[in-house]
């Protein structure tokens, strides 16, 4: 374990007894909250390639983009497996016959011993995760559904296109198949208060995920948020808030739940604001400082809900 938290190197390095990289993969799959399915605008912080490379849109295949990324961390870290991610958009939102194209196209890469499935809570259903449930008979699958907030009234106000209720179902629907599950929870929210986040943070505790991925709200441009933001209507995180935002959530989490990410990746082309986002290594310093000022770590304010009063 990390010395405040129980990262992902750490988790890959008790599996495998190696270092293990996640490699992004573009599938060129949609979302339907920006097909019309749902809607049509997407979420107010989305950009137009869902945080994907546009590989895909470039021409490369699914196999091509994962040999392309493996050689540079091949000759940096000396990484001999790799997971293939499917980041951009929802990649299960597609017919059962093309996702199984795009995941066996991947797992038939060498050195590639998992998959992790970046989604929306409500494009899973049986034979979705059925299919997920035959890989992980033999290899490693994560699936990573975006929740952001524990509460309607901001899923609402982001236009995220589900409620709350869908992403527990598809919680307890994913659950006993052998397949690991993570939420994507952002800090910052518009309207959001501390509370407000740490109410995200013990339903996620609650449920007993196995991973969590926490994500500042950036502003990139061409969205409906970077409209707000230059009206005035929107103000972004201060770096030191970010740092103890974060400790507020991990202190609240199981001591076994994988921390897959503690902060996002803008491409500084797109960032609009704040501008400390781009500076990833010192904020993950401010946070691990924050920790070692506080004599916290991960889980130390953690409760079970059968252990709390009341």
């Amino acid at each position: 374990m990390g010395a405040y938290y129980y990262d992902l190197n750490t988790y890959f390095r008790a599996m495998f007894g190696e270092r293990v990289h996640k490699l992004t993969v573009d599938a060129g799959f949609d979302c339907p909250n920006r097909d019309g399915r749902i809607a049509s605008g997407g979420c107010i912080y989305c950009n137009p390639q869902g945080s994907g490379t546009g590989l895909h849109a470039r021409g490369l295949s699914i196999r091509e983009q994962l040999e392309r990324s493996k050689a540079p961390v091949t000759r940096r870290f000396k990484a001999r497996k790799f997971i293939a991610y499917f980041q951009s958009f929802s990649n299960t939102y597609a017919p059962l016959p093309i996702l199984r194209k795009a995941y066996d196209e991947a797992l038939a890469v060498p050195d590639i011993v998992g998959l992790s499935i970046g989604t929306r809570p409500d494009c899973i259903d049986e034979d979705v995760l059925a299919l997920l449930s035959d890989y992980a008979r033999k290899r490693l699958v994560w699936i990573e559904y975006g929740l952001q907030s524990a509460h309607d009234r901001t899923l609402t106000a982001i236009r995220r296109g589900h409620d709350v209720r869908c992403f527990i179902e598809a919680v307890e629907r994913t659950r006993n198949r052998g397949i690991a599950i993570c939420a994507h929870v952002i800090l910052g929210l518009p309207g959001e208060s501390r509370g407000d986040m740490l109410d995200t943070a013990r339903l996620v505790a609650d449920l007993g995920l196995e991973g969590i991925k926490l994500h500042l709200l950036y502003v990139i441009r061409g969205t409906p948020l970077a409209e707000s933001y230059h009206k005035g209507a929107y103000r972004c995180l201060e770096q030191a808030e970010y740092a103890d935002l974060v400790c507020d959530v991990i202190e609240r989490l199981p001591p076994d739940m994988v921390i897959q990410r503690i902060t996002g990746d803008p491409h500084p082309r797109e960032l609009v604001a704040p501008a400390w986002a781009l500076e990833k290594k010192p904020t993950i310093e401010m946070i691990h400082a924050r920790f070692e000022a506080r004599r916290t770590r991960q889980g130390s304010r953690y409760r079970p809900p059968d252990a709390r009063p009341g």
